[in-house]
Formats: C-alpha cells, structure tokens, sequence
C-alpha cells in the first residue's frame, strides 16, 4: 500500500471522508493560476460555508506551483506535487490534530521519533505564544530541545486580513549524520514533512485580532517529500516516485543519471506538470499569457534540457515520457487517460514550434556576433527569456567566436526576473481567501444565467467549459462550433437581463450525487465532486426552474441583486469553444 492509500485510511479511520481532487486550474478564482496547496479549493469552506460530507475531511490534492520554477533541477523541488490534507471545519483542535500527525509518522510509517523535531508559534505583539502545541508535543515524548518557537516561518494568514492562526511543523533528520540534540531548524538536514494550521483567529483591517467562534485545523504533507524519506533517499529523483520517469530519461538518452542530474530532473519534472496541466478538463493549451505561458515554458523548457542530452528532438521522446507519466497515475486521476491524446497533441503541437523559435533565436544570436562585440546582459537574457536559450548555450556559441558574455549583466537581469515573477506570484496567491466578495459572487450567479440562456439562443447542447472571475467582469467559456451571430449575443444577454429582471429565486439543496444528475443538474466536470453535492437553482412558478447546476458556490439569494448585464465580447477560447466576456452594470 501505497503513502496515498495508507494516509486516506488512517483518516477515515479517524471519522474523516474523502473528498475527490480538485483540477489543477481552479474554477471561478482569478487569485491563483492553479491550486497551489490542497486547501485552496476549500476556501468557502474554511469561510463557514457548510460541507457536504461534514466536518472532517481528508483527500490528496494535485497542486501546481511556479514561484520555485528557477530551483528546478535540485534534488527536491517540483512544479506539481501531491499534497495529503486533512480538515476539520469546527470540529476537532490543536489535541487531535497533534496526536494524530504523531500517530501516523511513528506508528503507521514508522519514523523513529529521534528523528522528528518540530516548530511552533513563538508569539507577538498580538498573538501569544502556542504553549498548548508546545506542552502537547512534550507529552508525546518530542524532548524540549527538539521543539523550536519561531515568529516568522510559524503563523499562518492568506493576506493582510482574515482567518489566521499559528502552525506546527514537523521536521525529519535526513542525513547519515549523528542526530544533533538540538533542533535547527536553519539546517536543511531537517527537512520539513507536515504542517499542521490551527485557525483560531481573525485578523481585522485595524490590525487588531480577536478569536474566531468557529475554529478550523488545515494540514499538508507532500508525498514526493515524504516518500523519498521513507526510502531513505536523499535525492526525491531517486525515489520509486520518480525511478520510471529517470529510467526511461536514461534509455532514451542513452546516458546515466549520474552526471547527468540536473537535465534529466528538469525533464521528468516538467513533463510530468505539463501532463497534468494539459489533461485538464479546463483545456489549457501553451500560449504567452497566464496558464498557457506556464505550459508552454515548462515544454520548451524540457525541450532544452532534452537537447542538452543529445536526445534526438523530432523523435517520440516527449511522447513515450508522457504515456509513462500517464499510466503511472491514472488510478488516481481519471483525466489523464481520458484526455490522453489531448496531452500528446500539445506536447507534439509546441515542440514543432519551439524547434522552429530556436532557429530564430540563433539567428538573433549571429546577428549580434558578426560585430564581432561581447555579447551584452540584455541580449543574453533576451536570448534566454524570448527564445529559450540557456545562458551556458549563449555562452558556448560566444567561446567559439572569441567573444565574452557579460554574465554579471545576465545575472541582474535574471535576478530582476526573478523578483516580479514571485511577486506576481505572492500578490494572486494574498486574494484567495478574499476571491469570493459579493461583487464576485454576483458574478458566479450571472454564469449560471448565461449558460441557461445561451441554450435558448444558441443550442440546447451548448455546455460551460470554463470560467473566470474577477470583481471587474466576468469570463465563460462554453462549446459552439461557430462564432456568435450579433443576433445570438443579443438574444443571450436580453434573456439574462429578463430573468434579473423577474427576481427569481436562488435557492440551494444537498443531495447524492446521482440524484442530482438524475433531476436534470448540469455540471461541468462530474468526477470532482463528491458523492454528495450542492445544487443551485434559479428560478419561480411562473418562469419555471431555469438553471438547476452542481456548483460550490457562493451565489445571491435572488437575480434581482445582479443589476444589468451586458456582454463586452465574444471569440474563439480553443478548438470547438467560444469565449463571452460579460460584465454587471
């Protein structure tokens, strides 16, 4: 049995339900570009909205982040990862939730309790010091000097108000080294396996704080982390997590890991995010803005390395990576297998393409060398950034003309990069707890009303394949073969303002999952949900129910609050989708 399987039954045994994976592109969140943490698609649940499956929940939930892009190629960052989460929405604390972490790292994965250590909160100005988690943790025989208070890395808040609360973490000793008495948490020997986030407070816009009535418990754990502890491994890569992958790297390549570390990290780690990210039910293809931009430089990116093995770029070799990735985590994720020639289609659509921007990119390079001039910072990084080539490639071709890079120039300008990526980064991931105002929940609203009306004024077959919000306008995406008539597009608004107009009714019932589908409830991606789910409906006895669709919320109580709706613009989304920005006046 497997980490997966072994933490979901531990939590079940402990009065949890599973929940199913969210997508990896989250839906109706413009914080974030993907769920970067298994309690993202959580948030209105964390907020107080009721759960369908109660107050303890567990699941292992397909996480994306970027903001470590540039460390790829280490032995244990990664784009995508699994996280194992469990929850409680007001139900059990800090007492529980401690005991349990314990439980399962020393009895059920059996880590010798000499090599964990932990952190907790140290207190403020404002919050105290977690003494409860401290004394919880010495009761279970973690010895003082294992147990270290911090400020910094032990307080948890999404933005700059909200639901906060301090956090525990446990660390393991990874290292073949005598086990230090002492705790340092700045000695990246101990390495960081779970984080458990007790959200006891609210941060309120004065700055002052006070206590929640409703407390909840939110924990991680990464499984390419811990399994490559389990193991022994030092090296996640080498770990029975990523030894198909590197396998087949090594025979493809004809080369050996060893030696050849970095590259072939970065190739089975981008493969595998591309995979997943294009298997998604939301049909992200690669372009130059958000997700797209992400998929497409995770592919070139590999492509590069793939170069830098002296693979053979025209062969299959994306496509053999990709249908391994694929059957080593279909049991788990359903989309994979479904969307499989979806996912080789893009893997071989953009190595066409980056083959042909290489090209491009080396004839920029010549135009600067035939000056016979060093090759300036700005130039190697436009040569790295616009056309994908590595900074040792622009080197290289440099050598061989005599010329000199300006590696220093490069450097700030990378360094520059750096800095607005993760910036960029931090300022979508502050408003997720904060993504669901009422601005934004009219807007959820005004989605639904639109794929109704859209059925009247297009085609009755017409289905969502997509949203995104924002507290300025609205962005749907639906299946249509063809571009919208001015005919079409004014029927679908006037009906949607109709219906605002009639003050119809929002009104919310849970059910089993088949019976919703049974009454007629529309949904997008019917294997996300749980086997309990919400249905929202619109609508009264004179207009009848016009909209019945599974959603996580939130929603008005009534049209009437929507104000006027107006479309801005409709156009092509992909292949067999159109896309309606709308806003509400």
């Amino acid at each position: 049995m497997n980490l997966k399987d072994k933490y979901i039954n531990f939590f079940i045994g402990k009065g949890h339900k599973q929940i199913p994976s969210a997508p990896v592109v989250p839906e109706n969140d413009p914080s974030v570009l993907f769920n970067t943490a298994g309690m993202q698609p959580l948030i209105p649940y964390l907020m107080g909205q009721a759960h369908p499956y109660g107050t303890r929940l567990c699941d292992y939930q397909k996480c994306v982040r970027t903001n470590d892009l540039d460390n790829i190629g280490d032995t244990y960052h990664h784009t995508f990862f699994e996280m194992l989460g469990n929850w409680s929405l007001g139900d059990y604390f800090k007492e529980e939730a401690i005991s349990w972490s314990f439980e399962f790292l020393t009895e059920v994965l059996g880590i010798p309790k000499e090599r964990l250590a932990v952190t907790v909160f140290a207190g403020n100005d404002t919050i105290e010091f977690d003494e409860y988690s401290y004394n919880k943790w010495m009761s279970l025989g973690i010895p003082k000097d294992r147990i270290c208070p911090t400020k910094d890395d032990n307080f948890w808040i999404a933005g700059e108000t909200g639901p906060c609360g301090p956090d525990t973490e446990m660390f393991y000793w990874r290292s073949e080294d005598p086990i230090p008495e002492k705790f340092d948490p700045e000695d990246t020997r101990w390495v960081e396996i779970w984080n458990d986030v007790f959200m006891q407070y609210e941060k309120l816009a004065d700055g002052s704080v006070t206590e929640l009535p409703k407390k909840n418990v939110d924990t991680g754990m990464g499984v390419e982390r811990t399994t490559a502890i389990l193991e022994g491994k030092t090296d996640n890569y080498t770990s029975s997590i990523w030894l198909p992958v590197i396998g087949l790297i090594e025979k493809i390549s004809g080369l050996p890991y060893s030696g050849n570390e970095k590259s072939m990290r970065i190739i089975a780690d981008h493969m595998r995010t591309a995979v997943f990210i294009s298997a998604d039910h939301a049909g992200i293809k690669p372009s130059n803005t958000d997700q797209g931009y992400i998929l497409r430089r995770l592919i070139r990116r590999a492509i590069r390395h793939a170069k830098s093995l002296n693979i053979d770029i025209n062969s299959d070799w994306e496509q053999q990576i990709a249908l391994m990735i694929i059957d080593l985590y279909s049991k788990y994720y359903s989309e994979l297998s479904e969307n499989k020639n979806i996912v080789l289609e893009v893997l071989a659509n953009e190595k066409v393409k980056f083959n042909r921007t290489l090209e491009k990119g080396l004839r920029i390079f010549e135009k600067v060398a035939s000056n016979n001039a060093d090759i300036d910072g700005e130039t190697a990084f436009h040569l790295f950034d616009t056309f994908g080539f590595p900074i040792e490639l622009t080197v290289e071709l440099a050598k061989e003309r005599g010329l000199n890079v300006d590696l220093e120039g490069f450097n700030a300008k990378f360094k520059e990069h750096q800095e607005k990526s993760r910036t960029a980064s931090q300022g979508k991931f502050k408003g997720g707890l904060a993504g669901n105002g009422e601005i934004e929940t009219k807007y959820h609203t005004a989605t639904h009303l639109l794929n109704a009306a859209l059925k009247i004024a297009v085609d009755k077959n017409v289905h969502q394949k997509g949203s995104n919000i924002t507290d300025e306008r609205m962005r749907f995406d639906f299946s249509c073969d063809h571009k919208l008539t001015p005919e079409e597009l004014e029927t679908a608004e006037n009906k949607v303002n109709e219906w605002i107009n009639a003050a119809l009714d929002v009104t919310v019932q849970e059910m089993p999952k088949s019976e919703a589908i049974n009454s007629g409830a529309e949904c997008m991606f019917i294997e996300k949900y749980p086997d309990i789910v919400t249905v929202y409906s619109i609508g009264n006895d004179k207009y009848g129910i016009i909209s019945k669709e599974l959603c996580g919320g939130p929603h008005v109580s009534n049209t009437s609050e929507l104000g006027h709706f107006k479309i801005k613009k409709e156009e092509a989304s992909s292949a067999g989708v159109r896309r309606i920005k709308a806003v509400l006046e």
